[in-house]
């Protein structure tokens, strides 16, 4: 199995539970287009073409796409992760729509809701939303002193260091995972949509005791335009995700589109955006 073998299987499942065909008139376009831009539904339509996997006709709501695109995700990079379990051993938690609270760097924001939520007048003062839940989140559980030691002894029960990691499961009498990676998934980018991203990005960036997760996001928006919405700038998410960057640009190369390849290659160029198969290798790093 390789990287790109999931690749494929990653885009045959979403062609196939995701992507469906809508008709404007005479003319049929993918469900991650915008309708009423010509670019977009061009290039939407190029991907997959260029993908080339079936693609069904029945409705399907935004919020059920978006749904399946986070779980979809998850399930590749669980399964691209595993193939760099040499380069980034340990026992590693994968879900979706579950509280940062969940894990070790913001346990203590679940005391703080509770103690905000019982004070109005803390509650105007402070605010409410300290609680986010990722559309993906991965973690890693704690490891115990004999894997630890499994090739030398490095940690005794009755030493007096290395006593307040949390990495160290003796240390916790609740062990909670420690938080890998944040992932916001982004069907489509329209208007403001990607805002909350860098909203999440903030939350996680403040609110932590303890290391950084990685912070990323992952799109099928066709435009690069308003990808740059989300993927310009530096300081709060770590890059921009394309489900198919190859097959974008390809894409966008034959619709003759100068102003969404010069941004495409701005957001390339200049790291910011990066496709699906790149992910579980940052991720490892």
């Amino acid at each position: 199995m390789t990287i790109s073998d999931l690749r494929k299987e990653y885009h045959r499942r979403i062609c196939n539970e995701i992507v469906r065909l809508q008709r404007d008139g005479e003319t049929e376009y993918p469900n991650f287009a915008d309708k009423g831009n010509r670019a977009s539904r061009a290039i939407a339509q190029g991907i997959i073409n260029r993908l080339g996997y079936p693609v069904g006709h029945n409705g399907l709501s935004g919020q059920t796409a978006g749904g399946l695109f986070e779980t979809i995700t998850k399930d590749f990079l669980e399964l691209a992760f595993a193939l760099l379990h040499h380069l980034r051993p340990g026992k590693w938690h994968y879900s979706t729509q579950t509280p940062i609270s969940d894990f070790d760097q913001y346990e203590h924001l679940a005391n703080l809701e509770r103690i905000v939520g019982q004070d109005n007048e803390l509650a105007s003062a402070l605010g409410t939303d300290y609680i986010i839940k990722p559309d993906i989140v991965i973690g890693r559980w704690p490891v115990s002193d004999e894997e630890i030691n499994q090739n030398q002894t490095v940690v005794t029960a009755e030493g007096s260091h290395a006593k307040f990691t949390p990495l160290r499961q003796a240390n916790l009498e609740h062990p909670h995972p420690i938080l890998h990676a944040s992932i916001s998934c982004k069907w489509t980018l329209r208007s403001d949509r990607g805002q909350n991203a860098r909203t999440e990005a903030l939350n996680l960036i403040r609110n932590r005791k303890g290391h950084l997760p990685h912070v990323v996001s992952v799109t099928a928006e066709p435009l690069p335009t308003r990808i740059a919405s989300l993927a310009l700038g530096t300081g709060d998410l770590d890059c921009v995700y394309h489900f198919a960057l190859p097959e974008l640009r390809e894409s966008i190369a034959d619709a003759d589109n100068e102003d969404q390849l010069d941004m495409l290659m701005i957001l390339v160029e200049g790291r910011r955006l990066r496709d699906i198969s790149d992910l579980p290798f940052d991720l490892a790093a």
